[in-house]
């Protein structure tokens, strides 16, 4: 690698190489096609560039990567990254995760012996389904744990998986800063997504966790609306399941020039809001929405 003016990478072929691999693997993990191509046009422009972004970087930050066409916040903060680090987190999980041995590699105690036999006897894939075959008893079956290594990985899973939810209800709920679309629009499409589930309009695909069975049980919605693309489907965590809220709970991702987000869309079961659909998390803007007059709102219980 090269170093210049501070930074790691100043080669904006190496750069948008990196961002393309991203928008490759994120369409293999069936992300939202606006972002998927976000990706592969913010690196088609660094690869024309005439200009080093590094340079770029080095006299106007990541403002003036912002600058660049196709390139919104989020794609900046990651060439900032990869410029200044020779390294993008972006890229290292997702080749993590497209690699299951590698990741169940990643969780204490399971060296690459064990993940291997995990992936070829369970078909475990992701930190969800090695969750699930922890609970379940799976994981028992398979030579090298018994029921003391088994209660490790699920302790270790439930705070590594725990810490993950936890952000991603932060970021559903508003506490980083940005965009967000109106709660109206919100639930404008998850109205939408639960109507056309119900009538079976929607491709269904067959989710890793909780599907033993590998069964096509869950409707995804692609939209656009008021500017942002959306990506519907039902919650299936679980305590969704432990709910018996998996037709219920709606997670809607959402993304707009670089800004993204999620939110889990839930039935409010008591309170002033009772009986209608209300955002996690947003539950004083959807009284105004609805015109419902409180002073105090119970959220309701999450879903994701």
């Amino acid at each position: 690698m090269k170093a210049a003016m501070g930074v790691a990478w100043k080669d904006n072929i190496d750069v948008a190489d990196a961002l393309e691999r991203v928008a490759d693997l994120l369409e293999e993990q069936d992300a939202m096609p606006f972002r998927v191509g976000a990706y592969r046009k913010a690196a088609g422009t660094i690869a024309q560039w005439p200009q080093p972004v590094a340079e770029l970087l080095a006299e106007e930050g990541e403002a003036g990567l912002r600058k660049l066409p196709g390139v919104g916040k989020s794609i900046a903060a990651a060439m900032a990254e990869l410029i200044r680090t020779g390294q993008l987190s972006l890229l290292q999980r997702l080749e993590t995760e497209h690699s299951p041995e590698q990741l169940l590699a990643s969780v204490p105690g399971i060296g690459a012996g064990l993940a291997r036999r995990i992936h070829d006897e369970l078909s475990v894939r992701t930190l969800e389904e090695l969750e699930q075959a922890a609970h379940d008893g799976r994981l028992e079956r398979v030579e090298g744990f018994g029921p003391r290594r088994s209660e490790q990985v699920r302790e270790l899973l439930g705070a590594r998986l725990g810490r993950e939810r936890r952000s991603a209800a932060r970021r559903s709920e508003g506490r980083d800063e940005g965009p967000r679309p109106d709660v109206g629009v919100l639930l404008q499409v998850d109205e939408e997504y639960r109507r056309r589930a119900d009538a079976g309009e929607l491709r269904r695909i067959a989710p890793r966790r909780f599907n033993p069975s590998g069964e096509a049980w869950l409707p995804v919605l692609r939209k656009k609306l008021a500017g942002w693309n959306f990506r519907a489907l039902f919650s299936n965590t679980a305590l969704a399941h432990q709910q018996n809220a998996t037709h219920d709970w709606v997670v809607l991702y959402f993304d707009q020039e670089g800004d993204e987000g999620q939110c889990t869309i839930v039935t409010a079961h008591g309170g002033p809001l009772d009986g209608r659909r209300v955002v996690r998390g947003r539950e004083v803007e959807c009284l105004a929405y609805y015109g419902v007059e409180s002073e105090e709102v119970e959220a309701p219980q999450p879903g994701a």
